[in-house]
């Protein structure tokens, strides 16, 4: 009888721990954690964890940062899935920090996060944690371009899909004029960037680009303003783009206020042949684009302009910057080399 009693003790004590689980909020851990790393898609390692409170069907996502957060260990394949026994394991990129989402079925990720979600909905809890270790931090290389300092990016971005970035593609010659190219390194195509060390707030802002017209089909000049602080306002984001549909087609440019999804928030036009100067005017509530043959930002033959006045961010702690990035989902990579030359920047109060 006492061995009786105490089996049933013992089922009971067990029935009580299982239904103390399953009542448990749901949560998910980082047991494994990679080094920290500048990141990039050649290096990755394991990571590993485990989840209570989950339900079948629920699921791992994995996010890495690097500037950005990048799903894991594709966009293709970004579901990790979890054991019988709670548990989890993944091969993962590296970068600075690293992220865990445990998912209900039906949760689509993105391939890229300013920031992580809070929990609610289809997002049931988030694990999130630094790499082992100190990443050796990246030397900023910077340039002098027409007096101004510019900084150099070396972290990639999402901006055309995701692309890595080269301070090599960056250079400015003996004329003063700044050089930016897509170049192809070691089987790896890589963009180039620069952005203003400083903020310059409301003026004009002028940016003199020799003859765009040959410019490849998988390539894209942007000349924009960005915060990279505060996703308010859309991060305080206006830019100008230049790019051909194909190799046949002429250049062709649009102004945007983002989001450039909302209608009105894009005007597009013809980008003339020869040396051209692209400016915006930005006043508190106004910005006016405006492309003219030549050097000066001024009324003249082939200037064409508009005026967006809904939606216009406010100054804060946007700087400028000029970017040649490779457009991922171009259906041929760049035919080689691809340059464009800014002779000039100005800014006027």
């Amino acid at each position: 009888m006492t061995r009786v009693r105490g089996a049933i003790s013992l089922a009971i004590a067990a029935v009580l721990l299982l239904t103390a689980c399953s009542e448990a909020p749901p949560a998910v851990v980082i047991t494994e954690v990679p080094a920290a790393s500048e990141g990039g898609p050649d290096r990755v390692a394991r990571i590993a964890g485990r989840v209570q409170g989950a339900r079948r069907g629920d699921r791992i996502v994995l996010f890495a940062k690097s500037g950005l957060w990048y799903v894991q260990p594709y966009l293709q394949n970004p579901f990790t899935t979890i054991g019988a026994d709670a548990t989890w394991s993944a091969s993962i990129h590296l970068g600075r920090e690293y992220a865990a989402l445990l998912v209900r079925d039906g949760f689509q990720p993105p391939a890229t996060l300013d920031a992580l979600p809070e929990p609610g909905g289809l997002v049931i809890a988030i694990a999130r944690v630094r790499g082992t270790g100190n990443a050796p931090a990246r030397r900023a290389r910077t340039v002098d371009f027409s007096g101004y300092e510019w900084t150099a990016r070396q972290i990639p971005s999402d901006r055309g899909g995701t692309n890595e970035y080269d301070p090599d593609n960056v250079r400015v010659d003996a004329d003063g004029a700044l050089h930016l190219s897509v170049t192809e390194r070691r089987g790896r195509w890589t963009s180039a960037e620069v952005s203003l060390s400083r903020t310059l707030g409301y003026g004009t802002y002028a940016f003199s680009v020799r003859d765009t017209g040959p410019i490849d089909p998988a390539a894209i000049l942007t000349l924009y303003t960005y915060d990279e602080d505060v996703a308010v306002e859309h991060f305080r984001e206006m830019s100008l783009t230049i790019e051909r549909s194909s190799a046949r087609a002429r250049t062709s440019g649009r102004y945007v206020l983002q989001p450039g999804s909302v209608v009105g928030n894009v005007a597009g036009f013809v980008v003339p042949p020869g040396l051209v100067t692209h400016s915006l005017r930005w006043e508190p509530g106004r910005v006016v684009f405006a492309t003219n043959r030549g050097r000066k930002p001024a009324l003249g033959p082939g200037r064409v302009e508009h005026e967006f006045t809904v939606g216009v961010p406010s100054s804060g702690d946007e700087r400028v910057r000029m970017a040649l990035y490779y457009r991922r989902d171009s259906p041929l990579p760049p035919r080689g080399t691809v340059e464009v030359v800014i002779d000039r920047f100005q800014f006027f109060p």
